[in-house]
């Protein structure tokens, strides 16, 4: 059996790290969901930019929106919309068949609205409503400004994928604005099911201690943090505080384990799958780490509900030097200026094959 059936089986949800016009016309990701049990879809403006800049498949929608006067932003979030709606229509009858805990894709607010509560909401809302899809989550950077706009999110009854966070304190400030979100809603008389996922972002980490660290530590910090982070996860599922959201009829905030993909060519292709696989959480993993994992057929042990070695792992981390608590702040920056750097050439590759299709008549 494939390995991506063992997690199905485990009860942890494979989702995809990226979104094509050609994975959908191809039949690809169909054929994903059929053979290698993903469930769900995830995408960020780093996925578009890519997607939209190395095929040739968007550029007869880019001439006919150009046509109606769409052009930069307005452009973009036409094309992506158009992509996810069909995505998420391809999901459909898992989130019907799962009561909607899964089949679930992911479209992101501009990522120069991260550090601007009012209009990260505002962009929210309005993304959820323009797609009038039910399995489509909107993405909220769970930055300082971004958890106001995730809490007032979820109040509002928009599912909200929280991205960007890093470490345990990132997912519990995080979650506490998921739950703030429920709360009100219970007080206001509203129904208190809105779903919500919070991403967790892991080989980043690796990535930016491995020169400074000795080989023995090596690719050992992300999965620790992971660790640490499900133990407090789990920690929640059974609190009183959430336990009354539950009897109130509100569905958990599931933790999503997001760059899950291997950086080290040293290392296994799927290090961080099987170390992260753990029933109730979702993975969202690059096509690459997909395709190698349904090239082998165990898994491993299943993460410890109680942090398992986490914290001695972090002492050594510690005693070479690591401050984790400045990283995890120094990685959640990088992270969203990557996400507007990207954003930018998005912009400007779409500006550039718009004039070039312009060109071309």
């Amino acid at each position: 059996m494939r390995a991506t059936q063992l997690l199905h089986n485990l009860g942890q949800s494979i989702w995809l790290d990226n979104i094509t016009r050609d994975l959908l016309t191809s039949g690809t990701l169909q054929r994903y969901i059929n053979e290698f049990s993903v469930t769900g879809l995830t995408s960020n403006p780093t996925i578009f930019e890519h997607a939209i800049k190395n095929s040739k498949s968007y550029d007869e929608d880019i001439i006919k929106k150009l046509k109606e006067g769409k052009s930069d932003e307005a452009l973009f979030f036409e094309l992506a919309l158009d992509d996810l709606t069909k995505a998420a229509d391809l999901f459909r009858p898992i989130h019907e068949k799962t009561n909607g805990v899964d089949g679930w894709v992911s479209l992101e607010v501009s990522p120069l609205l991260a550090h601007d509560t009012g209009k990260t909401l505002a962009g929210a809302v309005e993304l959820h409503a323009r797609a009038a899809r039910p399995n489509l989550f909107i993405k909220i950077p769970g930055t300082k400004e971004g958890l106001p706009a995730i809490e007032e999110a979820i109040f509002k009854g928009v599912p909200i994928n929280v991205t960007l966070l890093f470490s345990r304190e990132h997912y519990l400030a995080a979650a506490d604005a998921f739950l703030k979100g429920i709360e009100r809603r219970m007080e206001a008389g509203l129904n208190p099911s809105v779903d919500s996922v919070a991403s967790v972002f892991v080989s980043r980490w690796d990535a930016a201690v491995s020169a400074k660290v000795p080989e023995a530590l090596h690719n050992r910090l992300g999965i620790a943090i992971a660790m640490r982070t499900y133990k407090a996860a789990r920690g929640l599922l059974g609190s009183p505080r959430w336990q009354r959201i539950y009897n109130a009829g509100a569905r958990p905030q599931r933790l999503l384990w997001a760059s899950t993909g291997t950086k080290d060519p040293a290392a296994s292709d799927v290090l961080y799958i099987k170390a992260l696989a753990a029933p109730f959480t979702v993975n969202t993993m690059p096509e690459a780490t997909l395709k190698a994992l349904a090239e082998h057929n165990e898994l491993g042990s299943i993460l410890p509900a109680d942090g398992g070695d986490c914290e001695e792992v972090l002492a050594e981390f510690a005693k070479a030097g690591i401050n984790i608590e400045a990283l995890a702040a120094e990685l959640q920056d990088q992270g969203a200026n990557s996400f507007t750097k990207s954003w930018n050439d998005l912009m400007v590759g779409i500006a550039s094959k718009s004039s070039a299709l312009k060109a071309a008549g």
